[in-house]
């Protein structure tokens, strides 16, 4: 075996860890930039433009990084228990820059003191997929629904906007494969947030995601059910 040959799994796996810290670094800096100076309309505008599609890449990057170690069998979940509010406001604040800008109205139906066991980073991660995703698409509105349904935790984002494409529906629902990512960045989201979801077990029990157009705004439905 030649020791000295290059793994480029290893290499891959490493570069995708270090450019996620340059991300995470990047957004952060901007949110500060961002608070410390003034700027014009037109300014604000594209400075949350530019804060978006960082973010989206950011999220696309974490996507990337846990498919891969998923793949090499190396996706240890961290199960602790969490608020689902803190969550939440956690959510809300990494994109408040956007939302702020963009005008969305972004509404919370949260269930009192509820918390659950999950992995804090991975569904953190998952949501704030979906959350980028329906900021993109929303007519206007943007509806976080956490409740507690027959011994499982539900959290729903809905939307106003068009609705997801039929055909995405139906692999979505129906055949959760790899099949997803041909439809582009969205489907691999999907696909993630399937991933991440059927990987939170309890009692034999999965977690599992769905997507509907029959949203309490008239849009879009995401569905992130956990054991």
């Amino acid at each position: 075996m030649d020791h000295n040959k290059l793994d480029f799994s290893v290499v891959l796996g490493a570069s995708m860890h270090d450019m996620k810290n340059s991300l995470c670094m990047l957004l952060q800096s901007m949110e500060t930039i961002s608070q410390s100076i003034e700027q014009t309309p037109q300014a604000q505008s594209e400075f949350a433009k530019i804060h978006y599609e960082v973010a989206r890449v950011n999220s696309n990057l974490l996507q990337v990084l846990a498919l891969y170690r998923e793949h090499n069998a190396q996706l240890p979940l961290n199960i602790e228990e969490h608020f689902l509010d803190d969550l939440v406001d956690e959510l809300l604040a990494k994109n408040e820059l956007y939302i702020t800008n963009k005008n969305i109205d972004v509404s919370c139906d949260i269930e009192q003191d509820l918390a659950w066991f999950f992995d804090a980073d991975l569904i953190a991660n998952l949501l704030n997929d979906i959350l980028i995703n329906a900021l993109k698409y929303t007519a206007s509105k943007i509806l976080i629904s956490v409740h507690q349904q027959n011994d499982k935790l539900v959290i729903e984002i809905h939307d106003n906007g068009e609705g997801y494409p039929e055909s995405m529906l139906e692999k979505a629902n129906n055949e959760m494969s790899s099949a997803l990512i041909s439809q582009g960045r969205t489907g691999l989201g999907i696909y993630f947030a399937n991933l991440i979801a059927s990987a939170h077990v309890n009692k034999e029990t999965k977690g599992h995601i769905a997507l509907a157009n029959d949203g309490r705004l008239g849009g879009s439905k995401f569905t992130l059910v956990l054991p």
